[in-house]
């Protein structure tokens, strides 16, 4: 496992460091959507219902829109006045009798390991934690947000359970239960009874997801049988290349379109017609940027032929 988080747990005058790691994991079968016609990944463009044009990351933000169709939108400056917490420390609130944790407000568990020189003070406070029957309280930042949690002992090690707020439990409003239901005596004796006879001690590896493991053999059952086919390699996105691509193509255009003027042009010597190729390919490296990246075609009339030709001539009267 590798750790996500580290700091302390703080109790009283003591001070524990820890790390933090993650203390589930989701085995799930992940599937991709693909085109049933060739296998091609689907891939989803983040677009704009108004304009409908393509978004990019950073021109979105965050929006809110208000009961009554007000929309208040939030930026990366307006985010960064929030209060949020930094620090590395899990600070102990109180402690409180087990049986007094809705298990409707447990989160996410996260083990804690102690450092190399923090075991003695570790295992102190996971025992008086089991000795007293009770569990911490505490505040911890995650990921700048300070969120409650518990301090609970599983085994040999400490749990961070991190909880929902009160106020994210819905309460069940079903007008059915306020109804008054006549439960005679003999009818919920049978039924304690049934409890009692399928009563058990929960061990949760005897339970296994068996959907899971259908899916499983139904995609090792497709494979056997040959149903399977490469997955298709995804064609590299055009980005238009480097600038450094950019440059040297634009000077072999300009290369190019130099010789083909030269060639082309039918008078003069060799000592004149060279000139004019560097001539032309200087006035390319200054032009080049200016462009819209339409590429010359090297043709007899192409454009940078005529600017080195009159660049040569004047250069020749001045001479």
């Amino acid at each position: 496992m590798r750790a996500i988080w580290s700091g302390a747990v703080s109790f009283g005058l003591v001070s524990v460091p820890i790390k933090v790691y993650s203390a589930t994991s989701n085995h799930d079968v992940r599937f991709h959507q693909v085109h049933g016609e060739d296998g091609g990944r689907i891939r989803y463009k983040r677009t704009c219902e108004v304009c409908g044009e393509e978004v990019t990351y950073a021109d979105i933000v965050k929006g809110f829109e208000t009961p009554d169709g007000e929309l208040i939108t939030l930026d990366d400056s307006d985010l960064a006045s929030l209060p949020v917490k930094t620090g590395h420390e899990i600070d102990v609130i109180e402690f409180v009798p087990n049986d007094q944790i809705d298990p409707m407000l447990f989160d996410k568990s996260y083990y804690l390991e102690p450092e190399t020189k923090a075991a003695k003070p570790y295992a102190l406070l996971r025992e008086a934690l089991e000795e007293t029957d009770r569990t911490a309280v505490v505040k911890v930042a995650l990921r700048q947000r300070e969120t409650l949690a518990l301090l609970r002992v599983r085994g040999k090690a400490i749990v961070l359970q991190t909880l929902i707020w009160q106020d994210e439990i819905r309460e069940p409003e079903f007008d059915i239960l306020d109804n008054e239901v006549d439960l005679k005596p003999q009818e919920l004796k049978m039924a304690s009874s049934l409890v009692e006879s399928m009563g058990a001690d929960f061990d949760p590896s005897e339970f296994h997801d068996e959907y899971r493991d259908a899916m499983a053999d139904l995609i090792e059952a497709k494979r056997s049988d040959g149903d399977a086919r490469p997955a298709p390699a995804a064609e590299a996105a055009d980005d238009g290349g480097d600038s450094m691509s950019d440059l040297l193509s634009a000077l072999q255009a300009s290369v190019d379109a130099a010789r083909s003027s030269s060639t082309t042009s039918g008078s003069g010597s060799t000592e004149k017609k060279a000139p004019a190729r560097r001539s032309s390919s200087r006035s390319k490296k200054t032009e080049e940027p200016e462009k819209t990246g339409e590429k010359d075609t090297g043709t007899d009339d192409a454009k940078p032929a005529k600017p080195a030709t009159t660049r040569r001539r004047s250069t020749k009267k001045s001479a």
